[in-house]
């Protein structure tokens, strides 16, 4: 999986990367610092296969991962080369969602790009800013399909369809909003144009340290962000960027006793990750042996060769069948023979739907 994060200026955005990823990426009290995209490559948390990793003695645990994007602080006009972001939003095209971090704090020390704190406006101000950037990326397009349009039936159809989707565009609307219908063509179009606006959104509301128990719910700025959100089908998690950089630099320990002296049960790396797995309609399912145990991250509602296909092109090519148990029944019972014996590992075939927290078994012959 693979985010990116985007942002105003002294939002908290280049801190909350420094703390998902503690990658280093220079945070300062002005516009354009963060100058280069820092990329990052943060371990997914997942208890359960530390603890399988117990059970079996196992050799090596690999988590799924996430790869994050840090993008240099947007401002009005960057599309169209005020200040440094345009040259960065290409780095976002290929990411699977945008994390959109935005300023629901009051700091006199921190100054506000705009001079106001206003998370509505600055979401309207980055929108418009990908919005552009989308419409120059359909306008080239446009240019290409338009010489073989008039001799070739699907050119003319995409052309019409590339012409709508810029005309709603620059109605200032994303193109998540557009409606396609059950047109197959007109749908993987839209999804290869590879369009900023038409990727999902997880709002990251940065608040003071003091609101994140009872998750902001008093914070005005907060409240009409969630409302936002509901309009548009995106997700938001509350954070403290600052509170989020000081947990970095502790073990998992120390960790735990600092977010409950703070009132919280998890960080905001575990928020965005719900957040993103939510949204993305992802889930993992787990591999368990003395070598290796591994999460591997699926979309729901992937059957089992497709899950196979995952681990390697020849698990599913040679799939046969897919030895599955719930990895609580596993930890439970000690062992895959003592879940054999109780009747709680499925001998599962193609059309099995893999489910979270399934710890399989491939069998393929190639």
């Amino acid at each position: 999986m693979k985010l990116g994060i985007v942002g105003l200026p002294n939002v908290g955005k280049s801190t909350l990367f420094n703390s998902l990823t503690k990658a280093g990426a220079e945070s300062a009290n002005y516009p354009f610092c963060t100058i280069d995209p820092n990329v990052g490559i943060v371990a997914v948390p997942d208890e359960r296969i530390k603890q399988l990793g117990e059970l079996y003695h196992t050799k090596k645990v690999t988590p799924a991962v996430i790869e994050f994007v840090d993008i240099a602080g947007l401002v009005k006009g960057a599309s169209k080369g005020e200040g440094l972001g345009n040259q960065f939003l290409s780095n976002i095209r290929e990411v699977d969602a945008i994390v959109h971090v935005v300023r629901c704090f009051e700091d006199t020390n921190v100054v506000h790009v705009d001079g106001s704190v206003n998370p509505l406006r600055d979401i309207e101000t980055i929108n418009f800013e990908l919005i552009f950037s989308d419409i120059e990326i359909l306008e080239r397009r446009i240019a290409k399909v338009a010489k073989t349009a008039k001799m070739d039936k699907t050119f003319a159809k995409e052309l019409a369809l590339l012409e709508r989707i810029k005309e709603h565009l620059e109605s200032g609307k994303l193109a998540k909003t557009f409606e396609v219908g059950d047109d197959e063509d007109e749908n993987a179009w839209l999804a290869s144009y590879n369009l900023l606006t038409y990727k999902p959104v997880i709002f990251a509301a940065n608040v003071a340290e003091d609101e994140l128990a009872d998750d902001a719910a008093n914070n005005a700025h907060v409240n009409a962000v969630r409302e936002f959100a509901k309009t548009e089908d995106s997700e938001v998690f509350v954070i403290c960027a600052q509170i989020e950089q000081e947990i970095a630099e502790l073990d998992d320990d120390e960790k735990a006793m600092f977010l409950e002296d703070l009132g919280i049960s998890e960080s905001g790396l575990e928020k965005l990750i719900k957040a993103s797995y939510k949204i993305l309609g992802l889930m993992s399912f787990l591999t368990a042996g003395e070598d290796e145990c591994r999460a591997w991250t699926i979309k729901i509602g992937t059957k089992a060769p497709q899950a196979a296909g995952k681990i390697h092109s020849d698990f599913e090519r040679g799939f046969i069948k897919a030895e599955v148990v719930n990895y609580k029944d596993l930890l439970e019972l000690g062992s895959l023979a003592a879940a054999r014996e109780k009747g709680l590992v499925g001998m599962e075939g193609k059309e099995y739907v893999v489910k979270d927290g399934d710890v399989i078994l491939f069998r393929f012959n190639v």
